[in-house]
């Protein structure tokens, strides 16, 4: 399938999607999120909506069963973040949040720094009384986030779990200070360097689109953390690791009001190279 016709069977679904919605009274309204609604979609992308399902009708509304009119399901279950996610038949992906229309659509706002929506009234595929619609466009600015706390919350983080990797590393646990490095720190570093790049719009997903928005030097500089599952590659890649953490967060120190507790850096420098 070329990528202009898998894109064509997205827009396809969500024009489904919005028609199935509006045919459904149990629902008050349709939110779309994620790369569509960014303008970034492609022939891989998921479809990702939340249902706003009028609070009396919320404990009855069949998810499974109204998705299944959109496209023949795969699977349908409710995934470790408490959403129901589907396969369609196609093998496209979808990820719906079953909400109460009435606190669901006042939180929305809060989502201000998190969720950006550049094209609100086309992110909404149905709004029965204009709540959803007024809520949505409240995530129309783009707003990054707030640099000199979250360059701090950032350095600490990783400061913390670098120094948790290396009592994890001198005890022996290699598989555990493998997933340490791979799934905690490297996304905190990911994120402390988009801050100071300014480029945080991938913010949630910091090694989204990571070869397009930052410089050859930090990729390079991301690529030396990852190893394989061997003792030898991992040690040398948390040294690695914690010497980009420390770059970073000496950069932040001199670009913002950032506190590096130097002693204590240097302190788990020593152990991640001599971890006796």
């Amino acid at each position: 399938m070329s990528v202009h016709s898998a894109r064509s069977a997205l827009d396809d679904r969500i024009a489904r999607l919005r028609q199935l919605a509006h045919a459904d009274l149990r629902l008050e309204g349709v939110l779309l999120y994620g790369s569509w609604t960014a303008g970034e979609a492609d022939a891989h992308s998921d479809i990702e909506a939340y249902l706003y399902v009028r609070d009396d009708h919320l404990a009855d509304f069949d998810g499974p069963g109204f998705l299944a009119r959109l496209a023949p399901l795969r699977l349908a279950y409710t995934n470790m973040y408490g959403v129901l996610a589907v396969v369609f038949d196609d093998l496209m992906r979808g990820e719906f949040h079953l909400t109460a229309a009435g606190p669901g659509i006042d939180e929305i706002p809060a989502w201000r720094g998190m969720v950006h929506l550049p094209r609100p009234d086309d992110a909404v595929l149905l709004d029965r009384t204009g709540r959803l619609t007024r809520a949505a466009r409240r995530l129309a600015a783009f707003q990054p986030p707030e640099p000199v706390t979250t360059a701090q919350q950032l350095t600490n983080e990783l400061t913390n779990w670098t120094l948790m990797l290396a009592h994890v590393l001198a005890r022996g646990e290699i598989a555990r200070a493998h997933a340490l490095l791979h799934t905690v720190i490297g996304p905190l570093q990911l994120q402390l360097c988009r801050l100071l790049r300014d480029s945080t719009a991938h913010w949630l997903t910091p090694s989204r689109a990571l070869e397009q928005d930052l410089p050859e030097s930090d990729r390079h500089r991301y690529v030396s953390t990852t190893a394989a599952a061997r003792e030898q590659d991992v040690r040398t890649a948390a040294r690695n690791s914690w010497r980009w953490s420390r770059d970073l967060a000496a950069e932040a120190a001199e670009r913002w009001t950032v506190h590096v507790p130097h002693e204590l850096h240097e302190q788990i420098g020593s152990h991640l190279n001599d971890p006796r």
